[in-house]
């Protein structure tokens, strides 16, 4: 049979230092919630349910904690803060249902490989009762020390407390521990507050544990997959070390990045391969690239899909339920929202198309708008295959402009376009010789009177 395993991820903490009005764990990374990281890292490594103790903000932090994935979610709430140990036992009920492992998370940690806690898992099965999760330092100062000894974890020493030799070790404590289930109950309710701050340390696990004869060893992860959050410094390292990440796999699947540090990807990003984008590009939540597009740079997508070798920018804006087809092409200084443009059309500069189905290989020529919007309801525009849509159009819509369609530059189009017509919707234009110089004498005049005024006023 299968192992069991519960997950008690950590989430109750106030966050004073991020200085925020919501709870730490929802602060994003790659445009998803911290606690979602960490939930998906547990259900990916494996783990039959999860315990979350929540404090601030319950209900948004359960509901981000369970998005996305089919593990269950109990919520247990933490009212009073005693410590890390105190908050694994508000989980006491869920513990209690039975498990083969216990294994504690932080809300706060996103970075979590879900193959370290599998690798956690799997030390248990070989015989140890506690496992810790540590890693080496490059500067341990100020991290709990990992002692050991004939290969097994004797004890965690904090900082503080730490003898001049101890302070040489640099395995430090990532704070990740998994434990026997059945063992879990007993070794939580053992954890004193005989310290400094009268607080239940998770960390004494591991010299209750030996005191019974129970096998604590230690593993060792990266140091970036333990990195915490608690202020908003710390919150923008931790988006550096997961964007540098997700633009090496995008990479490595066959994408190309002109700069890759000025790239921004979120968490569900989809990139097909051969996809090619320029620097300064900014890919928010649901957006998928069809293979052989080119991304040009200064360019903001989000909730768009663009199919295969299509071309977007310089800076272009693709808003939520935007729908590019193959070979579509969005030019520079251009807006789309919620609107299908089919295969091969067109949309050049400083063009704003909202609301709309463009069909396929028609143009829309630069400057044109749809009006979408009657200040109280949005209204449809309909383009045609085939249509050309002149340069400076405006489509007040609801409008449809047909299969074919000609419309002759500067229109402002009110009324429906049948198929393969000309519509030309402007005034006529008139020529007055000799004019302009009078008109700009008339002008310069008033220019001159205005001037007077301010310079000589009334005494």
């Amino acid at each position: 049979m299968a192992r069991t395993c519960l997950a008690v991820v950590l989430a109750a903490g106030d966050a004073t230092r991020m200085k925020s009005s919501k709870s730490k764990v929802l602060h994003p990374v790659g445009n998803l919630p911290l606690i979602s990281h960490v939930t998906r890292a547990a259900a990916a490594a494996g783990v039959t349910k999860i315990a979350l103790v929540v404090g601030r903000n319950a209900e948004q932090v359960t509901k981000a904690a369970s998005a996305g994935i089919a593990v269950p979610v109990t919520p247990v709430e933490q009212t009073e803060r005693k410590g890390t140990g105190h908050a694994v036992l508000m989980a006491r009920d869920v513990i209690a249902e039975g498990y083969d492992d216990v294994v504690v998370l932080y809300g706060d940690a996103p970075l979590i490989d879900p193959n370290s806690l599998a690798a956690a898992t799997s030390e248990r099965q070989k015989g140890a009762d506690v496992v810790v999760l540590g890693f080496r330092a490059q500067d341990p100062t100020g991290y709990g020390r990992l002692l050991e000894r004939e290969g097994e974890l004797v004890a965690i020493r904090e900082h503080k407390d730490a003898s001049v030799e101890e302070l040489e070790v640099d395995f430090c404590n990532g704070g990740i521990i998994t434990f026997s289930g059945a063992k879990a109950i007993d070794l939580l309710e053992a954890i004193g507050n005989d310290n400094a701050k009268g607080e239940y340390y998770l960390t004494d696990i591991v010299e209750i544990a030996r005191a019974e004869g129970l096998k604590c060893v230690a593993i060792e992860a990266p140091e970036e997959d333990m990195m915490g959050c608690n202020t908003r410094a710390e919150l923008a390292e931790i988006e550096q070390v997961w964007q540098s990440r997700a633009r090496q796999a995008a990479m490595l699947s066959g994408v190309s990045m002109v700069d890759p540090a000025s790239v921004f990807l979120s968490h569900d990003t989809v990139l097909g391969s051969d996809v090619l984008i320029e620097p300064n590009v900014w890919f928010g939540p649901g957006v998928r690239v069809g293979a052989g597009a080119l991304i040009h740079g200064f360019s903001h997508l989000e909730g768009a899909d663009i199919g295969a070798n299509a071309v977007i920018g310089p800076f272009a804006r693709l808003r939520p339920g935007t729908e590019l087809g193959e070979r579509a092409k969005v030019g520079n200084f251009c807006e789309i929202k919620k609107a299908r443009v089919g295969d091969g059309a067109k949309v050049n500069h400083l063009s704003y198309i909202g609301d709309a189905v463009v069909g396929a290989d028609a143009n829309i020529g630069a400057g044109t708008i749809t009006c979408n919007y009657d200040g109280q309801n949005k209204h449809l525009t309909e383009i045609g295959s085939g249509a050309f849509i002149g340069s400076n159009s405006s489509l007040v819509a609801p409008v449809r402009i047909g299969e074919g369609a000609y419309v002759g530059s500067g229109s402002v189009v009110t009324m429906d376009v049948p198929d393969d017509a000309l519509a030309i919707a402007r005034a006529r234009q008139e020529t007055k010789p000799g004019r302009a110089q009078r008109l700009r004498d008339k002008i310069a005049a008033i220019k001159a009177l205005k001037k007077k005024a301010v310079t000589e006023p009334d005494t």
